[in-house]
């Protein structure tokens, strides 16, 4: 039988293992189309090969892996079609999720934090550091979601954003578009804290434009077997 010692253990390696493997893809270490081995990976950071492929089929769940039989697993490029779809899903879900947001006196009391979060993406965003980029976004989005007390929701919407977030940040960043994206976090929460449904619904809609155009992934370079 597990104790629960060795189950935590287990499950901070796994989460470490998670947390290494999406900061690969967000560096483009890891690209689009290219294979990679648990057990490789599981070397390089020097732990056992189980929570590293426990990590990579969390990944699998999200959609951003597809395992490749005695080979590794492969990091799903992000087409066209793809995006588009993604796209339209977010428009459908997100957008009218935030507008309700707004309806809500009660944001009003958290305005500080929210704030403060919105600082730390442009902050995150001016440094060029991505995984507290993505970190700082996912709180100010999904924080402010979580006030509909829905979490069939907002797990949806997280799935939707890794699968659009995770790529193409590096680039955005290296052309300096990403501060753009970034200041545009405090604009919407101030339309949401001050109840207007409508401003708060036309500012995220400027903030997908991003999906379809700065978010975009460049062909995908040569990709070997190996690890971060």
């Amino acid at each position: 039988m597990i104790t629960p010692t060795s189950n935590l253990k287990r499950a901070s390696l796994r989460e470490q293992a998670l947390a290494v493997i999406r900061e690969g893809m967000v560096s483009g270490e890891l690209v689009p189309g290219g294979i990679y081995s648990a057990t490789a990976l599981a070397s390089e950071l020097g732990v056992s090969a189980s929570p590293v492929r426990e990590a990579m089929l969390t990944l699998v769940n999200q959609g951003l892996m597809e395992a490749v039989r005695n080979r590794g697993f492969r990091v799903v490029p992000l087409g066209d079609a793809d995006r588009r779809e993604i796209y339209e899903l977010r428009v459908m879900l997100e957008i009218p999720a935030t507008q309700k947001v707004a309806g809500i006196p009660s944001v009003r009391d958290h305005y500080d934090e929210y704030v403060g979060i919105a600082r730390e993406i442009v902050d995150a965003a001016r440094s060029g550091d991505l995984i507290a980029y993505l970190d700082a976004d996912r709180r100010f989005h999904l924080g402010l979601l979580g006030f509909l007390d829905n979490e069939r929701l907002i797990a949806m919407v997280d799935g939707l954003r890794d699968q659009t977030r995770l790529f193409g940040l590096k680039e955005m960043s290296e052309r300096g578009d990403l501060t753009a994206s970034a200041e545009e976090h405090e604009p919407i929460l101030d339309a949401i804290v001050a109840g207007d449904a409508d401003k708060t619904g036309a500012l995220m809609y400027q903030h997908f434009e991003h999906i379809k155009g700065d978010w975009a992934v460049g062909a995908p370079r040569r990709a070997t077997l190996t690890a971060i």
